[in-house]
């Protein structure tokens, strides 16, 4: 009867031990950890979701840096900073519009050219070139023959199309000014080169030419390797490729595998670190308003047909259209930074994501003469009249 009792109040009045009552607060201690994590996540993923899916339409200036004859000059994004550049200098700017250097010269007709690494500085129809990277002037080169086009490498090796009467001459430069390679292309032989464009690594070269012959135009793309792998060719070409009723005159390398061309009616998509071969051609209905491209995307400006305004496309490495999106406008300057596409005119901008999205279209109150992103929220660098502004797009 005893036992019976006993077993009827088993249980009865215990209490949990020490440890399980601490393992069971850390449980529900946990648990609201992650409630909560979850909860910011979701807080936070829809506030940039509501960030990056609107269109901006106006402009806030966050800081302004007086930079000195700044209507005076032309800017390019480089490295970190901008390069402020006119026909007497050339110069390098932080973020927050302090000189780093700066290189006088007279040249009538500057244009630049940059990569990730290097860019120069040369004079169209003159003589000169300035060869330099973010920490200043690497090296001047003089041509003997008036230049047409410039490219440079990653480790400043400058290649040249210069003019000449009954043909044109391809150089290329090392950073002294030494002559590494020099090509002769006749417009009776080859064709006339309409461009011109280096690989990362400066060994090899790829060269655009137009040939006619009774009225027929034919677009050539050729490759020079000037390394071993064309050592043994004549020339050292090795690749060639002719294009029917086409004019292809933007060419340009994406990295040191990949590399493209675009013609009037057509991109094609070449791979192959030492002998590039085509590996897609794109057929385009529309007609080419602008190229542009970084080292993941090619971008084009098409002109509707049949109606007004224009559509944005971009393209990966593979060829595969990756966005297409219709707007309207007229934009002069058009390139592409990291995600984003960026057309200026004027002081009309607009930016589209490579999702599609137009994140912001408007006006600044100076006009625009260089913009690009920066870290934060929304926040660019803009050059204008006044000199630096950064900025930040609102609603």
């Amino acid at each position: 009867m005893k036992d019976i009792m006993s077993d009827g109040n088993d249980g009865e009045g215990q209490t949990d031990s020490p440890d399980e009552q601490i393992r069971q607060h850390r449980k529900r201690a946990a648990r609201k950890t992650v409630i909560v994590c979850v909860t910011v996540l979701v807080v936070v993923t829809a506030l940039l979701l509501l960030i990056q899916l609107q269109t901006y339409t106006n402009v806030r200036t966050i800081d302004t840096y007086t930079i000195a004859e700044a209507a005076d000059s032309n800017y390019r994004q480089f490295a970190d900073g901008v390069l402020k550049y006119s026909r007497d200098g050339i110069s390098y700017l932080n973020q927050n519009g302090e000189e780093q250097w700066n290189q006088a010269y007279q040249i009538k007709n500057p244009f630049v050219v940059t990569n990730t690494t290097s860019a120069a500085v040369a004079d169209k129809g003159g003589n000169d070139i300035i060869v330099f990277r973010e920490e200043g002037v690497k090296g001047e080169i003089h041509t003997t023959l008036p230049i047409q086009k410039i490219t440079v490498s990653e480790q400043g090796i400058v290649c040249a199309l210069l003019k000449q009467e009954n043909m044109s001459k391809i150089i290329c430069y090392d950073m002294a000014g030494n002559v590494l390679v020099e090509h002769k292309a006749s417009a009776e032989g080859m064709g006339y080169p309409l461009g011109v464009s280096i690989s990362p690594n400066g060994e090899v070269v790829q060269v655009l030419y137009l040939y006619t012959r009774d009225g027929n135009i034919t677009s050539k793309v050729v490759y020079y390797n000037f390394a071993e792998a064309g050592e043994d060719q004549t020339d050292h070409q090795v690749a060639y490729e002719e294009y029917e009723n086409t004019i292809i005159a933007e060419g340009f390398f994406m990295s040191q595998n990949v590399s493209a061309a675009a013609g009037d009616n057509c991109l094609l998509i070449y791979k192959g670190n030492d002998v590039p071969k085509e590996t897609v051609k794109v057929e385009l209905k529309k007609e080419i308003k602008s190229v542009f491209h970084s080292d993941k995307y090619i971008g084009l400006v098409l002109k509707n047909t049949g109606k007004g305004g224009y559509e944005l496309r971009l393209y990966d490495m593979a060829g595969k259209q990756i966005l297409s999106e219709e707007f309207s406008g007229d934009y002069g300057n058009v390139k592409m930074c990291g995600n984003q596409v960026i057309m200026y005119d004027g002081a009309r901008c607009c930016i589209f994501t490579r999702r599609g999205t137009c994140k912001f279209q408007g006006e600044a109150d100076n006009t625009i003469l260089e913009i690009f992103p920066i870290s934060g929220i929304n926040k660019y660098i803009m050059m204008n009249t006044n000199g630096m502004e950064h900025i930040r797009i609102v609603k």
